[in-house]
């Protein structure tokens, strides 16, 4: 199977359109693992994106038939940029179904192109649907994202440059994985000339379609995926796909938001250049596989595939990134509301950076803090902060992995109220586009009364709303069954102990 993906990736046609991107070194992250780290550049290609390699390749091998009936994709960004350009340069007409909830400067970057653009779907699957749909009505040929050997093979020539690029002995390629063109690509051409080299994909834990399908020797349906590294946001791994990574892939490892997050962050400080949160996986994966096997003195690649990041982004990157790299402790103090309490409680943290201070006076017995505090030994260092509190009678709470208090509680410590009864705390997902908001709370509000509401644009596809909701016992399966019908992604958290210690 890897001898004919060999000859195909060979013969792809791609640089017509696309560039043969450098592999560049990551010489302070590579001090930090003790091994040589190198960067394949995807993020310098003319759509800023690895995309544009697979997409050309299938198109330029169209007959003149099908070129003059025209293609179609479906797509929220990167492919989308790449079948566009691929199609202006080949003289085809390009139609592009998006989903409405697509940021309007991709929207903007696809139109540049010439290509035709039909909004449709709040979602990928539906967007996918309907091109499906149009390319059977119309005639067009339908470019597949990353079920397609030739947009395989277009993805492989990326390898085919790591491999020459490389000089010295190549321990391990990482790959970010969405749904598998690229990594089916790269481990067919590496694993038939150097089979010995591990290929590991990477995906965010919340959207792993391939580690679920490896996991289940089966490609498997996503119930949902996170949305934050949206390139990668997809639900089931290729066919054909999967069916070479079976075959070619040796690991793939889970990451979360922070962990992105700080890759993003790496990339900068070594390149000066911002990678897209998928673009970013491989990095992350990368620093992951390390400290997990401890492994040195060895080298490494990491693929940057892409840099279609929204500039309002960067704020939640920033936040976050401390954390991803340990570098940041998030932690929830009690404190008796008496003289001399902060200042002791000061004394314990030591000379320490605080980078976040939240507190408003609501007891007069106890108050609770919530502080961030910068480490700079990681993990062991927040260890002891955590025991050298309990030790001194301070109760504390961990919260440097509860989402709910780094999205939301952060923003809103002080909001108790003694008013409120029975109230339910739910956390949702929304597609960002206009009237999403009002809809939401006008959908929410016919029935029971809203207690809280937090809402912080975060420069993503999604909205995400930490909702406080009355809802008196006898009424609670009623409420479950309402919100399965309103069709937001959600999540109870009630019972969260950030909740429970600043709003509840």
């Amino acid at each position: 199977m890897s001898k004919e993906y060999l000859e195909k990736i060979l013969k792809a046609r791609v640089y017509d359109v696309a560039i043969e991107t450098p592999l560049d070194p990551m010489p302070n992250l590579s001090r930090r693992l003790h091994s040589a780290v190198l960067l394949k550049r995807e993020d310098l290609q003319p759509v800023f994106s690895f995309k544009l390699r697979g997409a050309y390749n299938k198109m330029v091998q169209l007959n003149a038939a099908a070129r003059e009936r025209g293609v179609i994709a479906a797509s929220a960004g990167n492919h989308a940029q790449g079948v566009a350009l691929a199609a202006k340069r080949l003289g085809i007409k390009a139609l592009i179904v998006m989903p409405k909830t697509t940021p309007d400067i991709k929207v903007s970057s696809v139109r540049s192109y010439g290509a035709e653009i039909v909004l449709y779907g709040n979602a990928y699957d539906e967007a996918y649907e309907h091109a499906n749909q149009l390319a059977q009505e119309r005639g067009l040929t339908f470019v597949h994202p990353y079920d397609d050997p030739d947009v395989i093979a277009g993805q492989g020539t990326v390898a085919m440059e790591i491999l020459r690029q490389a000089r010295d002995d190549i321990h391990a390629i990482f790959v970010p994985v969405g749904g598998g063109g690229l990594i089916a690509g790269v481990s067919a051409y590496v694993k038939q000339l150097y089979p010995q080299i591990k290929i590991i994909g990477v995906e965010p834990e919340d959207a792993g379609c391939l580690y679920a399908a490896l996991q289940a020797k089966q490609r498997v349906i996503l119930d949902q995926v996170g949305i934050f590294a949206d390139g990668v946001a997809v639900r089931q791994v290729g066919a054909e796909p999967f069916r070479i990574a079976q075959q070619c892939v040796d690991e793939v490892i889970l990451v979360n938001s922070d962990e992105i997050c700080a890759a993003i962050k790496d990339i900068f400080d070594d390149t000066r250049s911002i990678a897209e949160p998928a673009g970013a996986l491989a990095v992350a994966g990368l620093k992951k596989y390390v400290a997990r096997d401890g492994v040195h003195d060895r080298r490494f690649i990491a693929i940057d595939s892409g840099a279609n990041m929204n500039f309002d982004r960067l704020r939640h990157v920033s936040e976050r990134a401390e954390i991803g790299e340990h570098n940041e402790a998030i932690i929830a103090v009690s404190i008796p509301e008496r003289p001399g309490s902060f200042q002791n409680f000061c004394k314990l943290i030591g000379q320490r950076n605080i980078t976040e201070f939240n507190y408003r006076f609501s007891d007069p017995g106890e108050a609770h803090v919530f502080v961030g505090i910068q480490l700079r030994q990681g993990e062991a260092e927040k260890d002891e902060i955590l025991q050298r509190l309990a030790d001194n009678e301070y109760p504390v709470l961990d919260m440097t992995d509860n989402e709910m208090a780094k999205l939301h509680v952060r923003y809103m410590v002080g909001g108790k109220s003694r008013l409120v009864a029975d109230e339910k705390i739910y956390r949702f997902e929304f597609p960002e586009r206009p009237g999403a908001l009002l809809r939401f709370l006008t959908k929410m509000g016919k029935r029971w009364n809203i207690s809280l509401f937090h809402y912080r644009n975060h420069g993503a596809a999604y909205g995400r709303v930490l909702v406080g909701v009355q809802v008196p016992q006898e009424e609670n399966d009623a409420l479950l069954k309402f919100l399965d019908e309103l069709g937001y992604a959600y999540c109870e958290e009630t019972a969260n102990p950030a909740y429970r210690l600043f709003l509840g």
